[in-house]
């Protein structure tokens, strides 16, 4: 496919990731996450290969003359709206997926990341765009992930997180993460406090879904 830097379309392949890439995909994360991000939670060889082999299907990325610049990994879980809060930890296994269940009724993101010399390429959308795709292709009901707030930092003075939320979905501010998750189509579930160590969002994220709409069709007959 090709995204564009500004006019001018670039070539990029959606493709999955394998043993091969690692050191790529460590790098991604050493570039998207720097400190004050904890870099114990950057990946590992071992997390990575659990993606490969567990869940080969959630494990994709974009590579750009033959340099890996974005990547987005997932696992199946069982979720219920009605028990909603969880932790990153908790529904990722620390990122080593280990509790992915290939009968789990959700596509959860563990991560999205681009390099930061690649951003203005569109790659994160595009991303997504193909994890739908692997949400209808499994049948899926949604896919579901907790999108940081970094924005929340600077005014966690003035205002509750429920109310910054509230000003990023009226128009009155711009998140990096709440608003890119709603150009994709996403939408919020609910707010989680504790939900991963983050000085920036204060530990807040914002459960977002995209619901299958194929799955939507199918209950209502058509």
């Amino acid at each position: 496919m090709y995204v564009f830097d500004g006019d001018r379309p670039v070539k990029a392949t959606i493709r999955s990731y394998t043993e091969q890439d690692f050191d790529g995909l460590i790098r991604i994360q050493q570039e998207s996450f720097p400190p004050p991000f904890p870099s114990e939670l950057w990946w590992n060889e071992e997390q990575l290969r659990n993606h490969i082999e567990r869940f080969p299907q959630g494990a994709l990325c974009v590579e750009i003359g033959g340099e890996l610049a974005a990547s987005v990994t997932g696992l199946r879980v069982d979720f219920d709206p009605a028990y909603a809060d969880h932790t990153w930890e908790e529904i990722t296994d620390r990122g080593y997926i280990r509790n992915h269940n290939p009968a789990g009724n959700t596509l959860y993101i563990v991560d999205i990341c681009a390099r930061p010399a690649y951003r203005k390429l569109g790659l994160g959308k595009w991303m997504m765009l193909s994890m739908y795709e692997v949400v209808v292709e499994l049948k899926l009901e949604r896919l579901l992930g907790g999108g940081r707030l970094p924005g929340y930092h600077r005014v966690a003075d003035e205002m509750t997180a429920e109310d910054y939320v509230c000003s990023v979905l009226e128009g009155e501010r711009k998140d990096p993460v709440l608003t890119f998750l709603l150009r994709c189509g996403r939408t919020p579930v609910k707010l989680v406090s504790d939900y991963l160590e983050d000085e920036e969002s204060l530990n807040y994220a914002m459960l977002m879904e995209w619901r299958n709409p194929f799955l939507a069709a199918k209950r209502e007959g058509f």
